[in-house]
């Protein structure tokens, strides 16, 4: 596939995952994993400079990813990975 083609699907790929967390959805990709996103509460935390005082960290919505079953256990070593195969240095 030519590099243009995979930037293209790439890129696709990442803006629709961002939508999709930003309205609140996960998306799965079966086997893979699940990219949802959560909002992390509000807090009061000490303040790194100066920890005596204490400074209140606003809630903030993160990205999540949850592991799929085939990944766990491709990375654990139980199954073969498939697909392309890359060396890397």
């Amino acid at each position: 596939m030519p590099k243009r083609d995979v930037e293209y699907v790439l890129d696709t790929f990442t803006d629709v995952v961002t939508q999709e967390l930003v309205n609140n959805s996960e998306v799965v990709l079966a086997g893979f994993g699940a990219f949802s996103s959560r909002t992390r509460k509000g807090r009061i935390v000490p303040n790194p400079r100066k920890l005596e005082e204490k400074i209140t960290v606003q809630a903030v919505k993160v990205a999540k990813f949850k592991p799929g079953k085939a990944l766990k256990d491709t990375l654990k070593g139980k199954r073969e990975a498939r697909g392309f195969r890359f060396s890397h240095s």
